[in-house]
């Protein structure tokens, strides 16, 4: 049996009419950027978070930067700022910041739940501490009340990077409506994936709203007069209209994604192998189904699945302070030890994830990381 680790042609083919429906519509309207469909999906992606505002840009990455960079702009932030962030993340989420002139500064991870230990937040503020941007990694909300009051009891803005968790919710809000602006990214391998990249950003703050949209065209508030230097990171028509086809199932996909890690949960059981927390659905929107296999046998499980035709993917097997681009950074000499991240970097394996899988592909999966030794 052949387990892709995520099939992109199946998913995409579980809504291909309305698809092709939607691509047809914008090749022959004539009208491929700034248009009606970008106009569509903003306002009904702002509703589906609970947000105000959302402004479409060209990839998760700029989505962040463009928040950043509105920080600035508006006097809230100035280069050499702090923004306190996970240190097991994806290098996008710490590239934001570092592309601004600001300093991150690394938090360890509970290892339990993989998402930024909030007891250990408040010890890492400074005086020049101005955010945190949480990350809601593998899917998994990474908010919590006392990430809220340190927020309050600092002044400090709360960004999301909500590249991964699409549809998650936190008392009651969906991720990307809880901080006061987010991230999100539509990558095609995403629960709600584009046919290529995409992004966008979501916010309540009208003022910081309107700088983010200029600044993702050309810094531009209206044709030919320029406020900022900006840059072109547009969300294109067919993207737009893709990615409201796929909005309209994201929650059904959601749950079934829901589905095959409640089995995962129940039947996985090698005692090499550790689950991460089991939480509750509506915080796991289960973008990724990550394992931690101990005893320094994650390659060799890697090795051992594909070779039975499952596919896994690591994540990520050189945390961001370990990379060449950050080796020389200030904030990095010495090179920062973090024993729980490089851990994690050491011990992670994704496996099959997707609202795609088959009861008999589920369980093939299981079988084999049980039988594994």
């Amino acid at each position: 049996m052949t387990i892709p680790f995520l099939s992109l042609k199946d998913i995409t083919a579980k809504y291909a009419d309305e698809i092709h429906e939607a691509a047809l519509r914008v090749i022959d309207g004539g009208w491929y950027l700034q248009g009606k469909e970008n106009e569509t999906f903003e306002q009904h992606y702002a509703a589906y978070i609970g947000s105000k505002y959302c402004i479409g840009c060209a990839n998760g990455l700029d989505a962040l930067i463009w928040i950043f960079r509105a920080y600035i702009e508006l006097g809230i932030m100035q280069p050499g700022d702090e923004v306190i962030v996970p240190a097991n993340t994806y290098i996008a989420s710490i590239l934001s910041i570092t592309e601004n002139g600001l300093k991150p500064v690394l938090v360890e991870p509970n290892p339990e739940t993989l998402e930024i230990d909030d007891t250990k937040i408040e010890a890492a503020i400074t005086p020049r501490t101005k955010s945190i941007l949480i990350v809601h990694l593998y899917g998994r909300c990474a908010m919590t009340e006392k990430i809220a009051e340190i927020c309050k009891k600092y002044n400090l803005r709360l960004v999301e990077d909500n590249a991964q968790a699409h549809g998650c919710i936190w008392n009651g809000k969906r991720t990307g409506s809880i901080g006061e602006a987010a991230g999100h990214s539509f990558y095609p391998g995403k629960n709600l994936g584009a046919l290529g990249d995409a992004g966008a950003v979501t916010t309540d703050n009208k003022e910081l709203a309107d700088a983010i949209r200029a600044l993702a065209n050309y810094g531009s508030q209206r044709k030919y007069v320029f406020k900022y230097t900006g840059r072109n990171s547009r969300l294109d028509e067919i993207q737009a209209a893709i990615l409201d086809v796929k909005l309209r199932h994201l929650d059904e996909d959601v749950a079934l994604r829901q589905q095959v890690a409640d089995y995962y949960y129940d039947h996985i059981s090698n005692p090499l192998i550790t689950l991460p927390k089991r939480l509750p659905h509506e915080q796991n929107v289960y973008h990724l189904f990550p394992i931690l296999v101990a005893g320094g046998k994650r390659d060799a499980l890697h090795d051992y699945l594909e070779q039975r035709g499952i596919g896994t993917v690591i994540h990520y097997p050189i945390a961001p302070h370990k990379q060449e681009c950050y080796a020389k950074e200030a904030w990095n000499l010495p090179q920062l030890s973090l024993p729980i991240t490089e851990r994690l970097a050491d011990e992670e394996l994704s496996i099959p994830m997707s609202p795609c899988l088959t009861q008999e592909q589920i369980e093939y999966v299981i079988k084999c990381i049980n039988e594994f030794a």
